[in-house]
C-alpha cells in the first residue's frame, strides 16, 4: 500500500499546536523549539497544499481546512496511542475491551458482576467510560457500547437486547405518605408529579394507556437528562418515578422506595449491547458479548422467579 500520509512526527506537532493553539506550548509540550513547531506545521502546509493555521489580530487560530483535518487525525492518533498501550500492557495477549454504558447501569448492574467475568477472562480488561447518548463508533475509540433504548441507534450497528425493560413505578416512603390517599386508586393518578427522563419521553403515556389510564399529560413534569437521576429525585421525594426494575432492586428491598401501584411494565426500550458490524468477530469482544448474554439470561431467570414469588404473596 501506498501511504500517502504527512510523518507521525508532524502530525503528533500539528494536534498539539491545533490544541493549544500555540507553537511555544506545543513546543514545551513535545520537548522541541517554537521553530522547530513552526517548521513541522510549514512543512506539513506545503505537503497538503491547504492553510491549517492563521494569524487573527496576533492570535493564532485554525482555518475550516485545519479545524476539520485535527478532528480527525486526533481520532486516529488516540487509537494508536491505546493500541500501543494495549499490546505492552498485555504483549499480544488478551487485550482491552474499550466499553462505553450509561452511568447507572454502569454502577448498578455491570461493575458488581465485572469481578465473574475478570476471573473467568485474566488476560481481558474492560475499559469504562459513560456516556448517555449514542455517539459515532469512527469518531470515539470504542469498540461497544451500552445503550438504553429500542433498536435505534444511529449508523450500521449491531443492537442486542440485554435486560431492562422491565419498569416499576415507584417513590420515596415520604411522598407516600403525603400523597397516600391520592395513590389508593388509578383515578388520582393526574394529582402526581411525574419524574421524567429527557431522552424517553413516551414512557409514561405508555404506562397510562396499558393501565387505562386517561385525560392526564404524561409528558408534564420535571426533567432529567439520566435514568440514575430520575432514581435520586424519587428517593428524594419529588415525585413518582417509571424506572427499570434492575436499577432500584436494593432501594425496594431496603424500603427506600416503595411500588404504589402492583406490577411492572414491559416497554420497548431495554438496556442493549451495541457495537459496529466490523467489530462482530472480535475474539475479546465474542467473549464478553457471550458472558454479558448469559449474565442477562440469569438476571432474567431471577425476575420470573420474583415475579412468581410476588404474586404467590398478593394470593
Amino acid at each position: 500500500m501506498s501511504w500517502q500520509l504527512p510523518s507521525l512526527t508532524a502530525l503528533r506537532t500539528f494536534e498539539a499546536a491545533a490544541r493549544h493553539l500555540s507553537f511555544t506550548r506545543a513546543a514545551q509540550e513535545l520537548n522541541l523549539t517554537q521553530s522547530a513547531v513552526s517548521r513541522q506545521i510549514r512543512q506539513t502546509e506545503e505537503y497538503l497544499g491547504l492553510m491549517l493555521f492563521q494569524r487573527v489580530k496576533k492570535r493564532l487560530v485554525l482555518t475550516e481546512a485545519g479545524q476539520s483535518y485535527v478532528e480527525d487525525i486526533r481520532a486516529s492518533l488516540e487509537q494508536m496511542q491505546t493500541a500501543t498501550v494495549n499490546l505492552l500492557a498485555h504483549k499480544g495477549k488478551g487485550g482491552i475491551i474499550r466499553l462505553a454504558t450509561p452511568p447507572a447501569f454502569c454502577t448498578r448492574w455491570l461493575i458488581p458482576r465485572l469481578a465473574e467475568f475478570s476471573t473467568r477472562f485474566p488476560n481481558i480488561f474492560v475499559d469504562l467510560s459513560t456516556r448517555a447518548k449514542p455517539f459515532d463508533f469512527q469518531s470515539e475509540p470504542f469498540d461497544a457500547a451500552i445503550y438504553y433504548g429500542a433498536n435505534d441507534w444511529p449508523g450500521a450497528v449491531v443492537t442486542e437486547k440485554l435486560v431492562g425493560e422491565e419498569l416499576l413505578v415507584v417513590c420515596s416512603q415520604s411522598y407516600y405518605q403525603a400523597n397516600r390517599e391520592n395513590l389508593l386508586s388509578i383515578d388520582h393518578f393526574g394529582r402526581h408529579v411525574l419524574l421524567q427522563q429527557t431522552s424517553r419521553q413516551t414512557c409514561w403515556p405508555e404506562w397510562m394507556q396499558s393501565r387505562g389510564v386517561h385525560g392526564v399529560n404524561g409528558l408534564a413534569g420535571p426533567r432529567f437528562e439520566h435514568l440514575y437521576m430520575v432514581l435520586q429525585a424519587a428517593v428524594a421525594g419529588l415525585g413518582l418515578g417509571l424506572l427499570p426494575r434492575i436499577l432500584i432492586e436494593d432501594e425496594v428491598a431496603t424500603g427506600r422506595l416503595v411500588a404504589p401501584f402492583p406490577g411492572t411494565f414491559t416497554s420497548e426500550d431495554a438496556y442493549c449491547l451495541v457495537f459496529p458490524e466490523a467489530k462482530k468477530n472480535e475474539s475479546r469482544l465474542e467473549l464478553f458479548r457471550s458472558w454479558i448474554h448469559e449474565e442477562a439470561r440469569r438476571q432474567t431467570v431471577r425476575d420470573v422467579r420474583d415475579a412468581g414469588a410476588g404474586a404467590a404473596q398478593q394470593a
